[in-house]
Order: structure tokens, then C-alpha cells, then sequence
């Protein structure tokens, strides 16, 4: 063990707590919306915002107590945090992978009566398909009109990067990986793993994938979002489904993540 030397009693533990804490993974969990950004909304007035910020919460946990991971949110509180200030503080965290967590909604009633299900994304410059591109419209509508500008000069160059590079090959695993578990753990609406164009997924430096932990339009859906015991299933099956990532990561390259 290398001796550091120079350190009073208090900066050496203060140190030691330190490396400690980022021993395992490092996760940036990113609760999608915030502020006057409220997101989608049930009938029982129930948001999107809200939610996800408590399951990234939970997650968290999950994701500390399963793994001896550090996890880290974009957001701690009901705050409004711009897509493009996400994407930039989660690449300064220098983290081993970066989850969005969502819920999603329809728009028409007879829609919102009977549409459910969990879906995950990973970052493509095409949408799975009509559906996917609509999801990916909802959560982008955020950007600011002159961001949104910058973004289209630039989305060629940052996709075709991306679909090079490794860190977009586990997001597809780390994906699949991820919504195996949550349908298991479940048992919702499989709406499968599909690719879209997500702002908030795009430049990002470690494997990022999107959930949209189900649908806060549907009457029974939203109602369970909303419930505390089933918020602790999705957490600890998407801690469960990142584990199992890692694990297949470390056998692949020959050591930890971190």
C-alpha cells in the first residue's frame, strides 16, 4: 500500500473515506424531468418527475447495497436540470455507466386506457420504430430551441461515433441485461428493448440506456408507479440487471469495472 504522506489525521481519513467510496462502480442515475419540467402525468395528478425521482432514489440504494457500487444523481430534488447540463456533469463524474429513468404516457384516452408496459432504450440515429421515435420526440422536447440547433449540426458526427465506439455495444447489452430483469421481477407489459435518438444519451462516455419504467397514462400501470413496494421491485431489478452486466463485463475484459 503506498504511504501518503503529509496528511493530518482528519485529511487521511477524509482520503480513506474517499477511495472507499469509489471502490465498486461508479453509477450516474439521471430522474427524468424536474422542476417546471413535469413530464407526463396520470389522471390522479400523479408526474413523471416525481417518480422518477424516487426510484432513482431507491436505485441508488439498490445499486450501494447490491454491488458496493457509488451512485451519483443528476438531480437530488424537484430542480429543473437542462438535458445538455446532464450529459456534461454525468461525463465529469468519469462514470462506468449512466441510467435514465423515465415513465411513460399516451396521449388519447382511449390509448391511455389500455396501453402499458415497460420499455428500454439504448442510443441509434433511427428509431426502432414510430413508436420509439414519438418516446424519443416526448423526453427531447425539453431542449432549448438553440441547443436543439447545435444538436442537428453536430447528431451525425456524435451517432456515428458512438456506434463504433464499445461504450455503444454494452448499452445494448447493459439494455437488454436490464429489461430482462424488470420483466421478470414484474411481470409487465414486455414493449421490448428498442433504439431511439435520446438528447440525454447522446455524448455520453460510459455504456447509457433509457427506462421508461411504464406507462403513468394507464389507469392500473400509473397506480402501481406510484406504489412504494412495487418502486422497490423496478429498483432492485435494474440494480439486478446492472450486476449481471458488470459480471459479464469483468469476464470479458478480466477485471472489475472499477
Amino acid at each position: 500500500m503506498p504511504v501518503v504522506r503529509g496528511l493530518g489525521l482528519g485529511a487521511l481519513s477524509a482520503l480513506c473515506f474517499s477511495l472507499a467510496a469509489h471502490a465498486g462502480p461508479l453509477v450516474v442515475i439521471d430522474p427524468g424531468h424536474g422542476g417546471s419540467q413535469d413530464g407526463a402525468a396520470a389522471e390522479s395528478g400523479l408526474l413523471e418527475k416525481n417518480v422518477a425521482l424516487a426510484l432513482a432514489k431507491k436505485l441508488k440504494a439498490a445499486l450501494e447495497k447490491e454491488l458496493s457500487a457509488t451512485a451519483v444523481l443528476t438531480r437530488e430534488r424537484d430542480s429543473l436540470v437542462h438535458l445538455s447540463d446532464r450529459v456534461a456533469w454525468a461525463n465529469r463524474q468519469k462514470p462506468d455507466l449512466f441510467i435514465s429513468l423515465h415513465a411513460n404516457s399516451m396521449p388519447t384516452q382511449r390509448q391511455r386506457k389500455v396501453i402499458e408496459g415497460i420499455e428500454t432504450y439504448f442510443l441509434s440515429a433511427h428509431a426502432s420504430h414510430e413508436d420509439a421515435r414519438k418516446v424519443a420526440a416526448r423526453e427531447n422536447a425539453e431542449i432549448p430551441q438553440a441547443k436543439k440547433a447545435q444538436n442537428n449540426d453536430t447528431l451525425a458526427f456524435i451517432l456515428a461515433d458512438l456506434q463504433r465506439s464499445e461504450a455503444h455495444a454494452d448499452s445494448s447489452r447493459l439494455a437488454y441485461m436490464v429489461h430482462e430483469q424488470l420483466i421478470a421481477a414484474t411481470k409487465a407489459v414486455d414493449r421490448g428493448v428498442q433504439q431511439a435518438p435520446f438528447f440525454v444519451l447522446m455524448g455520453l462516455d460510459a455504456p447509457a440506456i433509457l427506462v421508461e419504467v411504464g406507462f403513468i397514462s394507464h389507469p392500473g400501470e400509473g397506480a402501481r408507479l406510484a406504489d412504494e413496494a412495487y418502486q422497490d421491485t423496478l429498483a432492485k431489478a435494474v440494480a439486478l440487471g446492472v450486476k449481471n452486466f458488470f459480471q459479464t463485463v469483468e469476464k470479458r475484459d478480466g477485471r472489475p469495472a472499477r
